[in-house]
């Protein structure tokens, strides 16, 4: 191949590289991740294997296991980024405005699967920041296919439909939520489910924040599949942008 060739190849190599990212950059940001809950979703495991990867990329972190954290409206009104896995728990009004506030105000949110779809059952305010709730994983753990709605969205794009095996989250989800991958169930365990197409992961704004969500990560091993692995960064860097980039806007109907 001649030089210019090699020069040429390079270009394109990496101008794909960089399409295939969100804009922005974790450095210097000052993210809060709380953990907890549900002991059989790995919370601790799940955020050790995540730190590495913030404090590699720049983010300034504070971990916390306790709610109480949200309450405190001072710190939370100083952070760019919320990363919380807390399955199955509670949060009491004055934690819950906290969060509330901090995200409507500018900060963004991120998380996984119960982390965050199921985190508040008795919260419909804290449901409508997220954008959806889990309700039902028919079957247990299976083996299902993720399907890409936006493979032009940088978060998705160079990931192609991919296999998991894993609990298949069916959920209550706002129509104004910008799905970028679903999936269909089969009717082998709930017969009326069949040809059912439900959101996997998706983006949304709350106020000036933005929240990004993926319902898959059942437990830390399952970060080890490449494609929940990329997603999962790929929305935390987008998520952290809610005060540095404009607000996007979208209305997309998902019935």
């Amino acid at each position: 191949m001649k030089p210019l060739n090699y020069i040429l190849a390079f270009i394109i190599l990496f101008a794909s590289s960089c399409a295939a990212q969100p804009k922005g950059s974790l450095k210097n940001k000052k993210v809060l991740i709380t953990y907890g809950g549900n002991k059989t979703h790995q919370p601790k495991e799940c955020v050790e294997i995540l730190l590495p990867w913030l404090k590699s990329e720049g983010a300034l972190v504070d971990t916390f296991s306790s709610l109480n954290i949200y309450a405190n409206t001072e710190y939370t009104e100083s952070v760019d980024l919320i990363i919380q896995t807390i399955t199955s728990s509670t949060i009491n009004k004055e934690q819950e405005q906290g969060l509330l506030t901090a995200v409507k105000n500018g900060a963004g949110i991120a998380g996984w699967h119960g982390g965050l779809g199921d985190s508040f059952r008795n919260n419909p305010k804290y449901q409508y920041m997220i954008g959806g709730q889990w309700v039902a994983h028919p079957g247990g753990i299976i083996d299902y296919t993720v399907n890409i709605r936006k493979p032009n969205v940088p978060i998705m794009q160079g990931i192609s439909d991919f296999q998991m095996h894993s609990e298949q989250y069916y959920m209550h989800v706002d129509p104004n939520i910008q799905v970028l991958a679903s999936t269909e169930f089969k009717g082998d365990n709930d017969p009326w489910i069949d040809g059912c197409v439900i959101p996997v992961v998706w983006k949304k704004t709350y106020g000036k924040g933005r929240v990004f969500y993926s319902s898959l990560g059942h437990v830390a091993a399952e970060f080890e599949v490449s494609e929940v692995w990329e997603i999962l960064k790929r929305g935390i860097i987008w998520s952290s942008e809610s005060r540095y980039s404009p607000t996007e806007k979208w209305v997309e109907p998902a019935y």
